[in-house]
Parts: structure tokens; C-alpha cells; sequence
């Protein structure tokens, strides 16, 4: 797999939803929800079911400002 930054902005729902459970579990990077929940926001977007599931999930877990740096994150990434 790539490198998570350098995924493209076509990158497939499936590959942004397996982005989203490194994160969530640390498999391979730091474990970071924030970071999970960009990725799990970014394969919602492209339709993946299961990703808006995790993203749901995981904005219950995180305080208000992590979810902002989340959101905030997705944002960016969309914007490259």
C-alpha cells in the first residue's frame, strides 16, 4: 500500500476505508482516531457503507476538538 499521504485524490473508497482501519488500529502507523476518522470520512464520501459506520463510531469517541481536527484534516486533503 501507499504511503497515506501521497493516496490519491481517485483513490478507490476501498482503499481509503483500509487507510481508516490502520489508524483505527495502529496496524503499520500510529494509532490515531482522528486520523482514522479523515479516512473513514473520505471513503463515505465515495459511497463506502461501512466507512460511514466507522466514521459515525468514531465521532461519538473523539472530544469536540479532535472531531474538528478530523474534519479539518478530510478537508485539507480534499483541497490538494
Amino acid at each position: 500500500m501507499q504511503h497515506p499521504e501521497s493516496a490519491t485524490r481517485d483513490a478507490s473508497a476501498d482503499l481509503l476505508f483500509e487507510l481508516g482501519m490502520k489508524y483505527c488500529t495502529g496496524k503499520g502507523v500510529p494509532l490515531d482516531y482522528a486520523e482514522a476518522h479523515k479516512w473513514f470520512n473520505l471513503a463515505s464520501m465515495r459511497g463506502h457503507a461501512k466507512a460511514r459506520q466507522y466514521r459515525q463510531e468514531l465521532a461519538q469517541e473523539l472530544d469536540p476538538s479532535e472531531l474538528r481536527d478530523a474534519l479539518t484534516r478530510a478537508r485539507r486533503w480534499l483541497e490538494r
